[in-house]
């Protein structure tokens, strides 16, 4: 029998089990989805404190409700584990394990290969394995296939393998799971329709291509697209900066033009798990076929020199006040890299921070949204706890510097108790006074 014919139904009846490995903001996005669906999910985190957290109803991420996680638990349709064992039970397996970059900047697919080797352990007739992990075109077919043949198994007919990137805008108002598009490209004709289908019982629209390549090189496309025009933006600030010229109503007044035109905005850095680091992945398999990707690396050039860009500009600030950034006492508001969200991955505001520690200054930060942090993949000497945002807490320092411009700030209250301020998201465009400075 092709096993094609009994997962389909199962995948449309809602008895296929499902697993989600990696429970972070991709994974419990849809282990949710899924259990809105009515399908039962199995979540493997290698983080013990997640599994245990997750299994007392209880969500760390802040745009996910803990009661959200309670009613997928009171309905039995949701445990977590970091048990691979149980990768037996389920029908269909969800790959959402990191892909950062490794200290040259080349990709760092480890998470992928030992995430593969467990599926491969446990691998069962009438599976389907997917991919959402960004990575570089070829992985899943390089990687994944190998590995899951090993014990005999043919795809296409015994086990199922597609790429299906994932499209997560943690925090987004108007677009979640549900409604972003799901492309799929399966390694056979009956892959790319078993993930379809699976995918279409979650998402409003699933777009079928040809192979995995077209999915894994479609996902980067995206996020190359953002770094560019960013890194342009970036640059012109720069030279709108020495023109004496705002470039934010320069971006306002090219808006207004109605076609071949799409705003893009400056800021201190490039954050997030994608941006700063997917556009890396395709200059790196380019660099294996002997092409060089100029854009993408100019483009990278520019973004990561960005924090320097903000530090140079805050060390000026303070020398027309007659201070030096050496033991200056400098405020950072905001180091979530995303405007009301808690996601502090790759965050220019912590690289900010550092660079400012290296100079001399003694610095802390404040964020609505992040109590503390400590141990991260880049910073692992950095530790730090937010301070309370009060008038006798601004007044205490040189400059504050608005790194993410989150909602809740009062930016007229900021900048009324504040000696100096340093702005690099133009959270001060409605404020008139001395004080500012853009960066």
């Amino acid at each position: 029998m092709v096993h094609e014919q009994h997962i389909i139904p199962k995948i449309k009846d809602r008895t296929a089990v499902i697993g989600i490995i990696g429970l972070g903001y991709v994974g419990l996005p849809l282990v949710i989805r899924f259990g809105e669906e009515g399908f039962r999910t199995i979540g493997f985190d290698v983080d013990d404190s997640k599994v245990q957290r997750l299994n007392s109803s209880e969500s760390y991420i802040k745009h996910i409700p803990s009661e959200t996680i309670k009613r997928l638990r009171d309905n039995n349709t949701f445990n977590a584990t970091s048990d691979y064992a149980k990768l037996r039970e389920v029908d269909g397996i969800l790959i959402c394990v990191p892909t950062p970059l490794n200290n040259t900047r080349e990709p760092d697919v480890s998470y992928i290969e030992t995430t593969s080797d467990e599926i491969a352990r446990y691998l069962r007739k009438g599976q389907l394995i997917a991919l959402e992990s960004t990575t570089y075109p070829g992985t899943t077919r390089e990687i994944l296939l190998p590995k899951l043949e090993k014990k005999g198994l043919t795809v296409g007919r015994d086990f199922f393998l597609v790429f299906s990137p994932e499209r997560e805008d943690p925090g987004n108002p108007t677009y979640s799971t549900k409604n972003i598009p799901k492309v799929v490209g399966g390694i056979t004709p009956a892959c790319t329709e078993a993930g379809k289908t699976l995918y279409e019982q979650i998402v409003d629209r699933v777009i079928a291509v040809s192979a995995p390549e077209i999915a894994e090189f479609a996902k980067l496309l995206e996020n190359i697209f953002r770094s560019v025009n960013i890194a342009l933006v970036n640059e012109l600030k720069m030279l709108a900066d020495k023109m004496g010229v705002d470039i934010w109503e320069v971006i306002e007044a090219a808006s207004s033009k109605p076609f071949g035109f799409m705003p893009f905005y400056p800021g201190p850095g490039l954050g997030g798990h994608c941006i700063p680091i997917d556009p890396f992945y395709l200059s790196w398999k380019a660099r294996e076929l002997n092409f060089n990707t100029h854009f993408i690396e100019l483009a990278g050039e520019v973004n990561t020199a960005m924090p320097e860009y903000v530090v140079s500009k805050i060390a000026d600030a303070l020398n027309q006040e007659g201070k030096s950034l050496k033991n200056a006492r400098i405020l950072i508001m905001g180091v979530a890299y995303k405007k009301d969200t808690d996601d502090i991955r790759e965050s220019p505001g912590v690289e900010i921070i550092d660079i400012l520690k290296n100079k001399g200054a003694e610095v802390d930060y404040h964020d609505p949204h992040i109590p503390a942090f400590s141990g991260m993949r880049r910073y692992p000497h950095l530790a730090m706890k937010r301070v309370e945002l009060t008038e006798a807490t601004l007044k205490q320092y040189d400059c504050a510097v608005v790194i993410t411009n989150h909602s809740v700030y009062d930016y007229t209250w900021i900048v009324k108790n504040s000696k100096l301020v340093v702005d690099t998201r133009n959270a001060t465009a409605h404020i008139k006074n001395s004080k500012i400075v853009k960066a």
